[in-house]
Formats: structure tokens, C-alpha cells, sequence
């Protein structure tokens, strides 16, 4: 195997518990609904949504359980509140160690999927910043040009100037996380966390990743 030069991560699920996020989010909705129109108990019930799997329209359904009608500019109102938060999240304790492990010896890459002010304000509560010598937050791009395209992929090269072979990324979602980098010759390392959002998925071999591990202490066996 090359030397690797390059590290770069994912960030939801892979550095830090997602669900902690949601949960920050969940509450920040909650607070305004109080605030705004004396609703209580919001967040118990889209927290009760969530951990039976609601997605999408969790919002609709919470107003529609409590019989409170809505227009769409309400459930609006709540999503940007949710995506704009300043969240209360902290990093896995594997993600605090290989950040601090191989800051010496390689270059540190984030690549991130979602909306640009979500994924800073992520990044910002972690206090992580500065660990990085380059990031690549997806959300700066046309929806279209988010993982799985390659163009993420090729902005982080662009930015450490290193060889496909030099790069070794660390996710945990197999159908946008590892086929462009798999395409560019990055070694590919999927995290299947017992928590994690996709633990269970299963997709075809060309979209999973070369390597699958449970803790990012076996990096130190990788890189």
C-alpha cells in the first residue's frame, strides 16, 4: 500500500453523534413553538416521531397531532430555525483522538454534505476548525455537485495537492460517501458505528468502501 498523505473525514456519524444534533435542533424548535404561540410539549413528540423514524415531514405531523392548524410557512419557519441552531454537540472520543493522533504526520480533510450554514455551525460547536488544513463543505455547491459526485472530492486534492492514491476518506454513508473517491484511487474506509443513522445498510460492493471498521482507533492500523 502507498503512503498515505492525506486523511479526510465525514463529518455527521462519523465525527460526532448525529443524533445529538437533531436533538439540539428538536429543542430549538420547541423553545420557539413556547415562545411564539404557548405550544408545550412539542418536543416530545417529534422526538417520539424521530426515534419511530418520521423524517421529513416531522413538523406536519407533530402540528397535526396536537390539532394546531398550520400553513407552510410555519413548518418553513421551523426547518430554518432546526438547520440554523448553534447546536450543543461534542465529538466521539475516537474522532478526538485521530484528530489529535495524526495531525503530525498527515494533512486533515473534512468533506461534508448538507446546508452551509447547518454544516458550519456544526463545526463551529465542535471547535474543529482550525484541526483541518482544508474543508469542503458541500452545501457551497449546486445540490447536484454534493457526494456522491466527485467534484468534493476533487476540490479537497485541489486544495492538499496530493496524488488519488495518497487519500484515504473515512464515512459512514455507503451511497454517497465512497464510489467518487473509490473512482479517484482514494482508499476508502467505512465507520460502522452501533449508533449510526446507516449501520445497517447494505448496498451493492462498488459503493461501499474497502474497508469497514467500528472505531477510528483502527485507523492507526490503516493509515
Amino acid at each position: 500500500m502507498k503512503i498515505t498523505k492525506v486523511l479526510v473525514f465525514d463529518l455527521d456519524d462519523t465525527l460526532f453523534p448525529e443524533h445529538q444534533f437533531v436533538f439540539s435542533g428538536f429543542q430549538a424548535v420547541s423553545d420557539w413553538m413556547l415562545e411564539q404561540y404557548s405550544v408545550s410539549g412539542f418536543f416530545e413528540i417529534i422526538w417520539r416521531l424521530f426515534k419511530h423514524g418520521k423524517r421529513r415531514t416531522i413538523f406536519n405531523q407533530a402540528l397535526e397531532y396536537l390539532q394546531i392548524p398550520y400553513k407552510p410557512s410555519l413548518i418553513q419557519e421551523l426547518v430554518q430555525i432546526y438547520r440554523d441552531h448553534t447546536p450543543m454537540i461534542a465529538l466521539y472520543e475516537d474522532a478526538q483522538w485521530a484528530l489529535d493522533y495524526f495531525k503530525t504526520n498527515k494533512q486533515l480533510g473534512l468533506i461534508t454534505n448538507g446546508y452551509l450554514t447547518t454544516q458550519q455551525n456544526k463545526v463551529e460547536a465542535l471547535g474543529i476548525v482550525s484541526r483541518f488544513n482544508a474543508i469542503v463543505y458541500c452545501g457551497a455547491f449546486s445540490y447536484k455537485y454534493w457526494k456522491p459526485s466527485p467534484v468534493p472530492y476533487l476540490q479537497m486534492m485541489e486544495l492538499t495537492g496530493c496524488e488519488g492514491t495518497e487519500y484515504i476518506y473515512v464515512g459512514d454513508h455507503p451511497y454517497k460517501d465512497f464510489i467518487a473517491a473509490k473512482n479517484l484511487g482514494w482508499i476508502t474506509v467505512r465507520i460502522c458505528r452501533a449508533d449510526g443513522e446507516h449501520v445497517n445498510m447494505t448496498v451493492e460492493e462498488h459503493y461501499d468502501a474497502n474497508i469497514k471498521i467500528t472505531s477510528l482507533y483502527e485507523l492507526k492500523n490503516i493509515c
